[in-house]
Parts: structure tokens; C-alpha cells; sequence
């Protein structure tokens, strides 16, 4: 008969009870893990709530890149269907009410003299304003928008650029000696987009402003306050059923044509020694200033014949060459076209 190993009995003794041990240790983890998870869970949470928050954080300042990045492709898709290179503008449907926002803007020009305001003009509507520069100033994007369109236009607006804004609104910068933008380029407010000039159908350097809503011409003034080099307000508010009527105000507020000026006038006014106060320019309601005796009267333009010259016509109206040169944006050694038209006041 055989008898069990005593050794063998051992082994399997002590391997039964390590299992015991094992899995007493393991049941009571078990119990410790489940007993523990909720506290586990909530701090867990509580740590991964200020990552949530910069999650959300920076899903917001992508979100508004984007928004500013597809304005700049394409501004104020909103109100505009197409984009074309080839025209100055073309009129569509106005919205009833529309805000624009005017914050973040640039004044075009330094210049605070309107030569021509806003309005009907030798027979004609006169869309925008004019506003006094001398050759070769620089003119400047008065908001943020991409460039349209960059042409030279013989008898409108000669040399010009077209601008969409951002905030809904396009301008029109004519007359221009030179272009310094291409199109489909994105300018922020205050970049140089050309510099004055007196080409195309022009009578003396100076800056032909037009801003337009849906390619509708809108009176510059509502927007801009070139005698304090300043906007409106922070907004405005373009409502369709009274839009005449504020245009009207706005001239009368701050777009009266100033008929005579010096070049210090133009760019900020004279300063009194004792008030440091800007002498006031002369406006249409001014009393005129006085005539040189032999100059013919009621005479504002000369159209120049063949072999005359600046000083020529200077000596025939008995006015100073210097004058007739600086009214015009002339230089000593400019060569005058048979044809052109010379402003005299």
C-alpha cells in the first residue's frame, strides 16, 4: 500500500492558503476601489475644469480669427453678392436700417478744406466730396477692407481706388497722381493706397471722396468731420426712409464748401499768438474776398489755349503766379495742356 509523500502534503498546503491570502487582498481592494471612486471622480473632475475653461477659451479666439479672417477675404458678404474688379460701383437694394460701425477709422487726408460738397452740382449730382490736397500728399485707407479695384478712368475719376470695408461701406479715392495698392489687397485703416493728384476730370489737385452703401452714395459728411479731422460718433445708424433728410443736416453741420484758403488752412489753420486758437477759414457765407481791379468778374475757370502758360494767364486775370499755382497744385516748371481747365478762385 502506498503512502501519501509528507513532502508533497506540504507544498499543496501552502499553496492553498497564498491563494486564500490572494484573494482575501484582492476582495478587499475591490471594496476600497468602489468605496473611493466617487471622491476619485470628483476630484478628477474638479481638475479638469479649468482645462475645460481654456478649451473654451481658445475655441472662441479661433473662432473670432476666423470671423476676422474671412471678413478680409471677403468683406461684408452680407450686404454684397458679388465681388468685381471691373466697375467703380453699381447700385443694389438697400437695407431699410443698417449700423456701421466708424470705430477704428483713419482720416483719407490731414486736409480740413471741402472745396465742393455733397450734392447737386454745375446740373449734375456730385457724390461725394471734394476735399483740397496738393500733388503728391498722401491719401490713406479710412478703414480696414481689401482693395477692389485700382483703375485710371479718363473723364471721371482719373486715377482711383476702390475700397470694401468691414463695417459695410466702400470709398471711392479719385484723382490720384499715383496708386500705391494692387487689387484684392488687404489694407488695414491708415495704410497709403495712393497719392493726390489732378487727373481725369479734375479743375485742381484735390481728393475726390465718395463713400457708398450698396454702391449708393451716401454724403460723406454723415460719416466724417474733415474740419476737426474727426468721425461722427462711434456708429451710425443708416435708416433708409430718412437718409435725404440727415444727409441735408450733415452738409449743413459740417460740409460747407470753403471758398478761399491758405495752404496753412488747409492743413490745421493759422495760430493766433496770443490764443492759439485756429483762425477761421472763409465759407460760402462769408463775405467774398476782395477782387484786383482789373480782373474780369464772374469769371472761376480758364480753359487754356494753345501757347499760354501759367504766368500768361496770371498777368490776363492780374492775379499772383504763386496763387494760381497753389490753387491748382502747379509747380514752376509744369507745362500746361491746351484744354485744361484752370481754377482762378
Amino acid at each position: 500500500m502506498n503512502r501519501p509523500d509528507p513532502a508533497f502534503s506540504l507544498e499543496s498546503n501552502r499553496r492553498i492558503m497564498n491563494l486564500k491570502t490572494t484573494i482575501k487582498t484582492l476582495a478587499i481592494s475591490a471594496i476600497l476601489t468602489t468605496t473611493a471612486l466617487p471622491v476619485l471622480g470628483q476630484d478628477l473632475i474638479a481638475r479638469m475644469a479649468p482645462v475645460d475653461r481654456k478649451v473654451r477659451q481658445l475655441d472662441t479666439l479661433a473662432l473670432q480669427s476666423t470671423i476676422e479672417r474671412e471678413n478680409l477675404e471677403s468683406p461684408s458678404a452680407d450686404l454684397y453678392q458679388d465681388w468685381d474688379n471691373r466697375y467703380a460701383h453699381k447700385a443694389t437694394e438697400l437695407p431699410e436700417t443698417y449700423r456701421i460701425n466708424l470705430k477704428n477709422y483713419c482720416m483719407p487726408t490731414p486736409s480740413r478744406v471741402i472745396t465742393s460738397q455733397f450734392g447737386p452740382r454745375w446740373g449734375r449730382q456730385h457724390k461725394g466730396l471734394d476735399i483740397k490736397v496738393y500733388i503728391g500728399d498722401t491719401i490713406r485707407a479710412a478703414f480696414s477692407g481689401k482693395i477692389r479695384v485700382v483703375r485710371y478712368e479718363a473723364k471721371g475719376y482719373g486715377n482711383y481706388v476702390v475700397i470694401r470695408h468691414n463695417n459695410g461701406l466702400e470709398t471711392i479715392y479719385g484723382h490720384l497722381s499715383k496708386h500705391l495698392v494692387r487689387e484684392n489687397q488687404t489694407v488695414r485703416a491708415g495704410d497709403p493706397i495712393g497719392l493726390g493728384g489732378n487727373t481725369g476730370r479734375s479743375t485742381g489737385s484735390h481728393l475726390h471722396f465718395e463713400t457708398r452703401l450698396c454702391g449708393v452714395a451716401l454724403n460723406p459728411a454723415l460719416f466724417f468731420d474733415f474740419r476737426n479731422q474727426d468721425v461722427t460718433g462711434d456708429y451710425y445708424v443708416f435708416r433708409r426712409s430718412t437718409m435725404d433728410r440727415e444727409s441735408a443736416k450733415a452738409t449743413a453741420a459740417r460740409g460747407q464748401k470753403v471758398s478761399s484758403y491758405t495752404k496753412e488752412e488747409v492743413y490745421g489753420g493759422k495760430r493766433n499768438t496770443t490764443t492759439s486758437a485756429p483762425v477761421a477759414v472763409v465759407t460760402e457765407a462769408a463775405a467774398p474776398a476782395p477782387r484786383p481791379a482789373n480782373r474780369p468778374t464772374g469769371i472761376k475757370h480758364h480753359q487754356v489755349e494753345a501757347g499760354e502758360t501759367i504766368y500768361s494767364i496770371a498777368r490776363k486775370y492780374d492775379m499772383p503766379v504763386e496763387k494760381l499755382q497753389q490753387i491748382n497744385g502747379l509747380g514752376s516748371s509744369t507745362r500746361l495742356r491746351t484744354g485744361q481747365m484752370i481754377v482762378l478762385q
